[in-house]
């Protein structure tokens, strides 16, 4: 990791209203070339999204960064992130939250994203290969959520995980027409909404992804 580069990136965030410290100091503190391709090392510290394996992406820094602060993570708070990727995503939340739970159905990302997490010493990320769309309910009640693929409409079943006054972080829509919005979950299962900023996801798909 290059610190000056690492600087740059920080600065950036902060100018486009990435402001909580402590997501800043996360961010900086996880190295994203270890995260990235081989290939697209160079750009690791750019502010910009990079394709990693199975037609996904690691996120724009920027992204990762607004979500983060959107999500307004607790030491003691335990956190469901719905698609591991790279890793990338859980690895800056595990800095923040006590735990962290993350459901991937790509079992080949899941695989390079546990050997990521082991690697760096993220022994408070608990994983899992599985339908991210139904969430982790055996592990529900969370109290923040997560999810780094554009649900097709608003995510009731992992809304429903929630604890009361937990928050939600989600794209929502279809391609061309994503928002990322903000749930806070309340009393008697019902929540409130604000829409943050119009966005670009892969999917959130149903089901595990054939092997092979």
């Amino acid at each position: 990791m290059t610190d000056e580069r690492a600087a740059r990136l920080i600065l950036g965030l902060r100018r486009q209203g990435v402001t909580d410290a402590r997501v800043l100091e996360a961010m900086e503190r996880v190295d994203r070339a270890a995260f990235v391709h081989p290939q697209f090392l160079d750009q690791a510290w750019e502010d910009s999204a990079l394709p990693i394996d199975c037609a996904q992406t690691i996120s724009q820094p920027f992204v990762v960064g607004l979500m983060t602060q959107a999500l307004e993570v607790g030491p003691r708070h335990r956190v469901l992130e719905i698609g591991t990727g790279s890793g990338y995503q859980a690895a800056v939340l595990s800095r923040l939250a006590r735990f962290v739970y993350s459901v991937e159905r790509y079992r080949p990302l899941l695989a390079e994203a546990e050997a990521r997490f082991k690697h760096l010493g993220l022994d408070n990320v608990i994983t899992r290969h599985g339908d991210g769309s139904k969430g982790w309910p055996e592990q529900a009640p969370f109290d923040r959520i997560m999810v780094t693929a554009a649900a097709p409409h608003e995510p009731h079943d992992l809304i429903a995980q929630l604890k009361p006054g937990g928050i939600m972080v989600a794209p929502v829509g279809k391609a061309g027409s994503q928002f990322l919005h903000r749930y806070v979950a309340e009393e008697g299962g019902t929540f409130r909404r604000e829409s943050l900023i119009e966005v670009r996801f892969v999917p959130l798909v149903d089901g595990v992804a054939r092997e092979g």
